[in-house]
């Protein structure tokens, strides 16, 4: 072998070398800014109130399709699916002024246990509502199932009748409230 042969040959080695150094760098690299990733996300989610668990499904940064119950004719988008052992938890995230989260929106979670159990055929035991960056566990059971249905039993026949009765004095409820269409007792505002 010539002097001018083990040059070249020696040189694509070298070359060979450095590029797999590059290559090697370039891996730890994206390596290191996925662990990263990683961390801040399970950071985030602790700091949120997200239960621990492998989350299938979202609504919160991408639109998802809704959810549909054949028994119940009812659809809805819960904020996230979390599976947590071998259940699925419905999380659902809400503000707003109050100390504790509202009947109502415990009953939307409800909702949600119930498509999702429904829709999955696994037992839904909880659900978790976050309400203000606080999570509350709500348990989906007996009392709760039944409220939920007797809810939707007279919301169902308030529809047909097309008469909706109000619970409230409130008109800035009413102003934002999706049944005054079929409201026949709207609060107006004074003045």
């Amino acid at each position: 072998m010539s002097c001018v042969s083990f040059i070249f040959l020696w040189g694509g080695l070298i070359n060979i070398f450095v590029v797999g150094l590059i290559l090697v760098f370039i891996a730890i690299v994206f390596f290191v800014h996925a662990v990263h990733l990683q961390f801040n996300v399970r950071k985030g989610k602790k700091s949120f109130g997200m239960p621990e668990g492998i989350l299938l499904y979202s609504d919160l940064n991408v639109p998802a399709t809704p959810l549909f119950s054949k028994r119940l004719q009812l659809s809805g988008k819960p904020d996230c699916i979390v599976k947590k052992e071998n259940h699925y938890l419905p999380v659902e995230v809400k503000s707003g002024r109050g100390a504790r989260p509202h009947f109502s929106q415990i009953l939307q979670l409800a909702a949600y246990c119930q498509i999702l159990e429904d829709t999955s055929g696994v037992f839904v035991p909880e659900g978790i509502l976050i309400y203000n960056n606080l999570p509350y566990t709500i348990p989906f059971n007996p009392k709760l199932r039944y409220e939920l249905e007797s809810v939707m039993k007279t919301m169902r026949a308030s529809l047909r009748s097309g008469t909706v009765r109000r619970n409230h004095n409130d008109p800035r409820r009413c102003r934002h409230c999706s049944m005054k269409h079929y409201c026949t007792e709207v609060v107006q505002e004074v003045g």
